[in-house]
């Protein structure tokens, strides 16, 4: 039974149904899933089959008659996209679109397992086994965008959406662009910690290049960095330290975080975070890296004989080992009261808490943000603040 504040959630901003017919004569809303400055995404159940899907209610009225028609050309650019780049298994689908006057419902396929900044906060770090199955899925949808001349320029792991089998999906192409090779943009969009420094700088500079679709390439550098350690590589409490961080490529391996990481993961990284965009990595490159050797090798040239007759020579070899004691490596006392962090489990388990207590403040806080600040600042209150930061440099 529905209770009679789960119907208020439920009616919240909803169209009115004359606005709306035909999305409310296919489907019937259910809860909020999430929110956004002009938009609510909720669950939506389609009456026909009963299947789940993910509507996302676009609200283009305003009283700003402009604001309204930019919503209405930013609303059909992203439909055009995700038709364009439908189909890849590693992007969202978009099943339905219903428009009206006042508003537009998109309706998608439902990621029960949401956000992949979501389950890194729950999890703190990835294996490098995991990061490499979510990364080489990236790949491939970056891989597919790019084919199809459309730079995303918001990749994040707010943007990347987990479904029942945990394979990613790339969503939110709201800032998304179809460019030609040889075209480069200039104006400022995105969230400060994936920015690339090209990106930055054409919106800064009157004389800069501007950039294409190699920012795309940066922001899985810096998502990459995220997965493995937990933290960002160019975070900083001071977000013109940060931007400053992001234009000079400062970054560093520190330790204890990546003693354990391999140097392949490494090289990856350093690979993609390339000030220069014509040396960046592109996706189809990335994934032809030794990173992924392994993966590959492990779908392309299974054989069963050779791995039975391995997996004998394994039990055999247990057999001998039992025979022998173990014995578990011993700890410095002294290295676990004044160094804990050095100790990887226990680095696990102290992050592993701390994110468990803070998880809601690290999701929604301003400046205590693992991510540094999920806003869009406008072109000149950026540029005015960077030069500001130069002169007092000097």
């Amino acid at each position: 039974m529905v209770g009679r504040q789960e119907l208020q959630e439920i009616d919240e901003h909803l169209p009115d149904k004359d606005i709306a017919r035909e999305f409310y004569a296919k489907y019937e809303p259910k809860e909020v899933l999430g929110r956004g400055v002009s938009s609510v995404v909720r669950l939506c159940v389609e009456k026909e089959t009963g299947k789940e899907f993910a509507a996302k209610i676009i609200d283009i009225s305003n009283d700003d008659g402009n604001n309204t028609v930019s919503l209405h050309q930013a609303s059909q650019r992203e439909i055009s996209i995700l038709r364009l780049v439908a189909g890849h298994h590693y992007i969202i689908q978009l099943y339905d679109v219903f428009e009206s006057s006042t508003y537009y419902h998109l309706v998608f396929e439902l990621c029960k397992n949401g956000e992949l900044f979501d389950y890194l906060t729950n999890v703190v770090t990835l294996s490098e086994k995991r990061t490499k199955s979510i990364m080489k899925q990236l790949f491939e949808a970056v891989e597919y965008l790019h084919q199809k001349n459309v730079v995303h320029r918001d990749l994040k792991p707010e943007n990347i959406l987990l479904d029942d089998n945990f394979d990613i999906k790339v969503t939110d192409f709201g800032f998304a662009r179809v460019i030609q090779n040889d075209e480069r943009l200039s104006d400022l969009c995105g969230t400060p910690g994936y920015l690339a420094p090209e990106l930055l700088r054409a919106s800064m500079y009157e004389n800069a290049d501007g950039y294409g679709k190699e920012v795309d390439l940066w922001a899985c550098g810096v998502i990459m960095y995220t997965l493995l350690v937990g933290f960002p590589p160019f975070w900083h409490r001071k977000q013109m330290i940060m931007l400053r961080n992001i234009m000079e490529g400062k970054y560093e391996f520190c330790s204890p975080e990546w003693d354990d990481i391999t140097e392949e993961a490494k090289d990856l990284i350093r690979k993609l975070l390339v000030i220069d965009p014509m040396k960046r990595l592109s996706a189809s490159d990335a994934l032809k890296h030794p990173f992924f050797k392994s993966v590959k090798a492990l779908k392309t040239h299974f054989n069963a004989r050779k791995t039975f007759k391995l997996a004998i020579v394994c039990v055999r070899a247990l057999i001998k080992i039992k025979r022998f004691k173990f014995v578990a490596e011993i700890l410095c006392m002294d290295t676990i009261r004044t160094k804990p962090y050095k100790i990887k489990i226990i680095r696990k388990m102290i992050d592993g808490c701390a994110f468990r207590v803070y998880h809601h403040w690290v999701k929604h806080g301003d400046v205590q943000n693992r991510a540094a600040l999920f806003e869009n600042r406008p072109k000149m209150e950026l540029k005015l603040a960077f030069q500001a930061n130069q002169n007092d440099g000097h």
